[in-house]
Parts: C-alpha cells; sequence; structure tokens
C-alpha cells in the first residue's frame, strides 16, 4: 500500500519503521530538519522536508495515488487540515492525532464524522483507561483483553518469589498440566525472545502469557504476584491524561492529584467532584509525604516529563507504595524500566501507533498490540474460508521464524494450538510476531 505519514516525530517515527517491515511505500512528510534527518538515516522510506498541510508538499508525496494518509505531527490543525486536504485528493483512507478531545465528541461541530476523517485519534483518553485496567489489575505489568475478553495476555515481572523461576517452558507443563496458558515472548533486558520449549524463566525477566480469564488468578499465584485492593491512589500530572485517570477512579477510590501549573489545579479543582487537587512540586518528597504517599495502595505518574515520572515513581517505591504506573513515551528509557522497580508503564506514542496500525490493516486482524519495551506484536486474527491457515495442520502450515500461536477460540471452546492442531474457518487466533515475521504471517489469514 502507498501511505504518506505527516509528521516525522516519535509517533511518525515509529508507525513509519514499524510499517516499512512490511514491504509497504512509505512516504513521510516533516517539517523539522533534525527529524528529516533522523528519518532519513534510519528508515527505509521516503521523506520530505516540508509543511504537510501544503498542497505542493503534498502532492510532492505523491497523494493523488495514496491510500492512506495519518496526521500525526503536534498541531491539531495541522492534521485535520492535511486529512481535509486528503479528502480533495481522494484519498479513501484518512486519519488524525489530536490533543483536544473535543474534535472526538460526537456532537461537537467539528468531529469525525463531519470533517470526513475515519480515524481520529485522542492518545490521552486512551491512556487513561489502559492506566485505569493497569491499576486494577495489580499482580500485572499489562493485561490485554483479545476475543471479546476471553483470552489474555498477561505480562508479569519475574522475581525471586516465582516458583518458575530456573524451569523451562518444558517443566513448566508437566509440573502445571490442568493449567491451559503459553509463555509467546520473554523480555531478557533489551531483547525480546520468541520462546521455545528449552528457554529458562530467569530473574527480572518479563514474560507473557496467554490463557482464559478462568486461569488467571491461579497463574498469577504460581507467580508470586497477588492482587492489592485499592482505596487510597494518589496521581502526579493534572494534564488530560492525569485528570481523565482521577475523572474514573474518583467514584470508586480515594483520589490525590498533585499539579505545579496554578492555573492547571484551579481547573481541575473546578471539572472533579470528590478527588483532592494539591498544587506543588511531586518531585519534593517532603511534599510527598505531607500529602500522605506511605499510605497510598497506588501513585501514578502521568506529567510530560518521562524523567519527572521515573524520579517521582522511583521515590514511591522507596517508600513502598504497592503498586507504581509511570507514563514512558522516550523508547530509550523501556528496556530499564522494569529493572528500577516500576511495576507498569504506558505510552501515549504506542498507543496512537497501535490504533494507526489496527486502522491500516483492517480485515481479517481483529485487533493489534504494541507493547512497551517488546519488539513485536500481539496480533488477533479471523480465519477467513480458504485461507492458508486452515488448509493443513500447523506443522504443515510453515509458521514464519519469530512467530508464535498463542491461543484459539472456536466456537465456545479455547485451546493453546500444537503442531498437529487445525485452525478452522472463523476462529480466532492471538499470534505473537517479530516485525519481520509480521507480513508472512498475514499471508497465512488472508
Amino acid at each position: 500500500m502507498y501511505i504518506i505519514i505527516v509528521g516525522g516525530g516519535e509517533v511518525g517515527f515509529t508507525l513509519a519503521k514499524m510499517l516499512s517491515y512490511e514491504k509497504h511505500d512509505i512516504v513521510v512528510v516533516e517539517q523539522n530538519i533534525e527529524r528529516v534527518r533522523r528519518a532519513q538515516d534510519n528508515l527505509d522510506v521516503q521523506v520530505i522536508h516540508g509543511n504537510g498541510s501544503s498542497y505542493k508538499i503534498l502532492e510532492k508525496a505523491g497523494i493523488e495515488r495514496a491510500e492512506f494518509l495519518v496526521g500525526v505531527t503536534d498541531k491539531d490543525e495541522v492534521n485535520l487540515i492535511t486529512c481535509l486536504m486528503a479528502a480533495r485528493y481522494n484519498v479513501p483512507n484518512k486519519a488524525a492525532r489530536v490533543k483536544n478531545i473535543e474534535y472526538c465528541h460526537p456532537d461537537s461541530p467539528l468531529n469525525a464524522e463531519t470533517l470526513g476523517i475515519d480515524l481520529l485519534i485522542h492518545p490521552e483518553s486512551e491512556v487513561a483507561e489502559a492506566v485505569v485496567k493497569l491499576l486494577k489489575q495489580t499482580a500485572a505489568t499489562d493485561i490485554i483483553e483479545f476475543a471479546e475478553g476471553r483470552i489474555i495476555l498477561l505480562g508479569i515481572h519475574i522475581d525471586m518469589k516465582c516458583q518458575l523461576l530456573g524451569m523451562s517452558l518444558i517443566q513448566i507443563m508437566e509440573e502445571y498440566p490442568d493449567l491451559i496458558f503459553r509463555t509467546v515472548a520473554i523480555q531478557r533486558r533489551d531483547r525480546t525472545i520468541i520462546p521455545h520449549g528449552s528457554d529458562i524463566i530467569m530473574n527480572n525477566d518479563r514474560i507473557f502469557i496467554t490463557t482464559k480469564k478462568d486461569d488467571l488468578a491461579e497463574i498469577l499465584k504460581i507467580a508470586g504476584k497477588e492482587n492489592i485492593q485499592m482505596e487510597n491512589v494518589m496521581i502526579l500530572g493534572g494534564g488530560q491524561t492525569g485528570a481523565g485517570i482521577a475523572r474514573i477512579l474518583e467514584s470508586s477510590m480515594n483520589v490525590k492529584i498533585i499539579e505545579s501549573n496554578v492555573d492547571k489545579s484551579e481547573f481541575l479543582a473546578d471539572q472533579l467532584h470528590k478527588s483532592l487537587v494539591i498544587r506543588g512540586d511531586g518531585r519534593d518528597l517532603n511534599l510527598l509525604a505531607l500529602e500522605g504517599i506511605i499510605d497510598m495502595d497506588g501513585f501514578i505518574s502521568v506529567t510530560g516529563d518521562d524523567e519527572t515520572n521515573i524520579l517521582s515513581c522511583l521515590m514511591a517505591k522507596h517508600l513502598r507504595v504497592p503498586r507504581i504506573i509511570s507514563l514512558i513515551n522516550k523508547n530509550d528509557y523501556t528496556p530499564i524500566i522494569p529493572t528500577i522497580g516500576i511495576d507498569a508503564y504506558v505510552s501515549k506514542q504506542m498507543v496512537t501507533v497501535d490504533n494507526i496500525i489496527k486502522f491500516i490493516r483492517r480485515g481479517n486482524i481483529e485487533n493489534i498490540v504494541s507493547i512497551p519495551g517488546i519488539a513485536a506484536e500481539a496480533m488477533e486474527f479471523l480465519a477467513k474460508k480458504n485461507s492458508k491457515i486452515t488448509k493443513k495442520q500447523l506443522a504443515e502450515v510453515g509458521l514464519p521464524k519469530g512467530a508464535i500461536l498463542g491461543a484459539v477460540i472456536h466456537g465456545d471452546d479455547f485451546f493453546i494450538p500444537t503442531g498437529d492442531s487445525l485452525i478452522g474457518e472463523g476462529d480466532k487466533v492471538v499470534v505473537f510476531a517479530l516485525p519481520p515475521a509480521i507480513r508472512e504471517v498475514e499471508k497465512l489469514f488472508n
């Protein structure tokens, strides 16, 4: 496909990188010369220096033959105008990232429908929902639902309490024959491993397991994890993400939200009904102590600065707050986060990228998730009639290297596929794959 990405920041760069693995024709349009050079030096895509809202620049990018146009600059107006321009050139698929949530409201005079944009993404709302889910599932670093919640992808940080420590995957299967699950990936430092039966679980690994909802509690117990009842939560950062989290949580928990900006803190106090808004610097240990951080069940840092988020979370860890979640947007930081004691983290960039890739790959892909720090994607496929995956047993199909089938929903049944398994028409299949294998996996389901 011919895809134009307007904006070469973290989102545009990551999106272009992931799509280029699949041999699409990608053009990145970026106005900042440093970002242009970064893309030219690191990506196998065409890069054009210029303003994405200029019709001359878009024509230079080949907008007349584009199948998808994505606006992901830092400015809402540029992203929206670019999509409006694309409509004039009859580009069939248009997506834009927006910071102003009003554009996402159905009753807004300017929304996706009235603007003729196929997908509008508000990352702050998406991140708020992801953080709330992680906060409530305190034993896991990640919990993702597929097949209407019938398949769970669970991320677990391995420590010395884990009963699986030092065991190979084959030994684990033999030790727990009644549990239905599969380890689909292991993050070890900065490496992502698609595992085999002989791979051994090591301390500080972050493992990813597919299972059914009924077995979730037992798997967490074996891993030495338990859920903590959340009653008191402190949020650092009163931007759209922090406010969104507080708005969701304040009906069921005691919420304190710390914001240093005077105008933002006053606005929050007016908007939130039950949350306590505190104006101050969340990096100040005395302030955190004064506001009772040691009594908190959870600490969430979602400021716009990664360093502030990491530092404040480390202070919360030092004060033994049971559950700590951070917003991390710089990809360079993600490999170290699990090793320094932060329980879970989310990324606005990856949330945005996931939504756009899901939009681009519509069809037999039901869902797709990229996990921060993991160089692989989890995808839910719907097996179609006459697709290659349904023709033979899996051992004969030839699953590409770097891909693993995690779980299958067949009617009302859940099973972990093996070499002699058959995938049928209408089955829902969760696949974990490294980028070079994704295109080959898609071919099996097409």
